[in-house]
């Protein structure tokens, strides 16, 4: 192996390869060629000798952060009307800032702060969407490009029962759809990703049309699912010939035949539980935007005891901070409140939620989220508080994911590229 393809970096570093447990690497060197890590040793093996080393000797390195849910639009709402329920609240906030989409110019400048804050707050990955406008989504993956964040973005598609300044024509939607999509469909840091808003904003014809974009072009899909009692309920008026919620999406191919993200899932049957662990549908457990609308608890115990993939999302504007760390201990928060409820949902474990946040949301972006050989290397670099320069690694990473102090991370990698 040419030596100059590596580079070293030394230090404690700490993450979950199985949910079960933190694994800690006290003072050891990684070793990354292209990106990927090639090894994690306690001495530097004899053949990298040489290699360029970053000493973060006294530091703790954890993996990057996923973010598997989030809207880029809604930077600027955070906090608004949080004391509304799901649609209301939609209609009151999230559609007219939405709306101001329409100028690239505002589109610029929001989308600029939101990658900027994402980056700061630890966020190495994000699955995020923009609005129905096609030119402001493209500046939504420049912004992250240029933050050097990996990211898959939606543009949305919406058809009917929403706003006329948001309504797209169907046509227009599809090929607008398919002209961002097709411009995404691969790249090294930002991608594509089919976007129906929710079912009851899209027509027969648009799900129809989304699904076979998806097929077409081979990528993956998100969308939101069973978040409050009243939208499943819509959902079941505007489609009764479907047998709920869930196989809507799947009846027009939205539903595990291509990777699929499905947000919230807080209201959800048996039926739709066993779909997606057969499909492996990814449940994305957004903690405080639950909190907030009021919309209710996701059972994360009971998916993960199903076998189905979980993963946290910050879901700004209904959430209200961006902070991963505040995912993982609200999760962790609202399991115990949810055992509370039902003494056989037991509590997540903080490995569990950290690997949520980690390794088990990363599957979507590939081998991402731990420090194993093969995966890519997201990293932040945390420097302890000088009280706990003497606690565990494991006590300094837990005070740092409650007390979610985001200055203390001094450096960050992404796909082996040093970010800040």
């Amino acid at each position: 192996m040419n030596k100059n393809d590596l580079s070293i970096l030394k230090g404690t570093f700490l993450h979950t390869p199985s949910a079960a447990s933190f694994t800690c690497h006290k003072e050891h060197y990684l070793a990354v060629r292209q990106g990927r890590i090639v090894s994690l040793t306690p001495e530097l093996p004899e053949k990298y000798a040489g290699a360029p080393i970053a000493d973060y000797s006294g530091h703790l390195l954890i993996p990057g952060f996923v973010d598997l849910h989030t809207h880029a639009a809604q930077f600027r709402q955070r906090g608004l009307g949080l004391d509304l329920p799901l649609l209301p609240w939609l209609e009151t906030y999230t559609f007219p800032e939405e709306q101001r989409f329409s100028s690239t110019a505002y589109a610029q400048e929001i989308y600029d702060a939101f990658a900027s804050e994402l980056l700061y707050q630890g966020t190495t990955r994000v699955v995020t969407w923009a609005t129905i406008h096609e030119e402001s989504a493209r500046l939504l993956c420049q912004a992250l490009e240029k933050y050097g964040l990996s990211a898959y973005v939606g543009k949305v598609s919406m058809d009917c029962n929403c706003p006329e300044y948001l309504k797209e024509d169907t046509t227009q939607a599809l090929e607008n759809a398919e002209s961002f999509l097709s411009s995404y469909v691969k790249g090294p840091l930002v991608r594509g990703i089919v976007t129906p808003r929710f079912a009851p904003t899209c027509s027969r014809e648009l799900l129809q049309g989304l699904g076979q974009l998806a097929a077409r072009y081979q990528m993956p899909v998100q969308s939101h699912l069973s978040e409050n009692k009243e939208e499943i309920a819509w959902v079941n008026q505007l489609f009764p010939e479907r047998a709920g919620y869930h196989d809507v999406y799947d009846y027009y191919g939205l539903f595990g035949q291509m990777p699929t993200l499905m947000a919230h899932c807080v209201h959800l049957s048996e039926a739709a539980l066993e779909r997606m662990r057969e499909k492996q549908v990814f449940a994305v457990h957004c903690p405080d935007s639950n909190l907030n609308l009021g919309s209710g608890i996701m059972p994360a115990r009971r998916f993960l005891d199903a076998g189905v993939p979980v993963g946290l999302g910050s879901d700004v504007g209904a959430g209200h901070t961006f902070s991963m760390p505040q995912a993982i201990v609200r999760a962790v928060q609202l399991s115990k409140l949810a055992f509370l409820q039902d003494a056989s949902q037991k509590p997540l474990t903080l490995s569990e939620a950290f690997y949520l946040a980690t390794k088990g949301g990363g599957r979507f972006f590939g081998q991402v989220g731990s420090f194993e050989a093969g995966s890519e290397l997201d990293a932040l670099v945390l420097q302890p508080a000088r009280h706990l320069q003497t606690a565990s690694p494991v006590e300094q990473l837990q005070h740092f994911l409650y007390t979610q102090n985001a200055a203390a991370i001094t450096t960050r990698y992404i796909a082996g590229k040093q970010r800040s």
